[in-house]
């Protein structure tokens, strides 16, 4: 059991903690508003992978993708999130040039829960984490609990990370000019990472 369990989070920091539109949506915010700021988002995007979680775990997404139809529909939909938040990333002012009142508002918690929903990778990599590992053998429902548990210690310890990174470059950056580069890199690195995901 001790092995299947290493194995079991090693797996689940390599795929919920690698660059993708998770991850890099997180460091984004940070460096764009800040680690405070950011905070709701990473707190909601955390909360996305647990309904992601809930829904891989019943099969909810099976029956749901089962609709004929409705998959373009639903990658429509994200795609035009994406696009969003990469513009809201990419437009954000630098965080040394505006006074706090006047500065732009950072995404709320429920654009991370969005995100997380609409983010492929998330249903990828928890199906490949609920079906390839067995913890508790035999117990397919406490098995089930456990593996959810883990994952969601490890989601909350890899995007606190990521939002540190994001927010580290912003104390780092403050010139305006360099602030705008990082952000627009930012932005391009989140659809590029959601298209690698999406129709790599």
């Amino acid at each position: 059991m001790f092995d299947e369990l290493a194995s079991f989070l090693i797996a689940a920091f390599a795929l919920t903690g690698s660059p993708g539109p998770n991850t890099l949506s997180v460091a984004a915010v940070g460096a764009s508003f800040g680690r405070l700021k950011g905070l709701n988002y990473m707190l909601g995007l955390s909360a996305g992978v647990g309904l992601v979680i809930v829904i891989v775990g019943t099969g909810i997404s099976g029956a749901i993708l089962a609709i004929p139809g409705l998959a373009p529909l639903i990658t429509a939909a994200a795609v035009l999130y994406f696009l969003y938040l990469a513009w809201r990333i990419a437009t954000a002012p630098p965080l040394s040039g505006l006074p706090d009142e006047t500065r732009a508002r950072a995404p709320r918690w429920y654009a991370g829960v969005l995100l997380s929903l609409s983010n492929p990778k998330a249903y990828a990599a928890m199906g490949a984490l609920f079906s390839g590992y067995t913890l508790l053998p035999g117990a397919p429902v406490q098995d089930g609990l456990t593996k959810a548990a883990i994952v969601m210690v490890v989601i909350l310890i890899v995007n606190t990370l990521w939002l540190s990174v994001g927010a580290g470059l912003a104390q780092t950056l403050r010139n305006p000019k360099a602030s705008r580069m990082v952000n627009i890199a930012f932005a391009v690195l989140l659809l590029a990472s959601v298209a690698l995901v999406a129709f790599g």
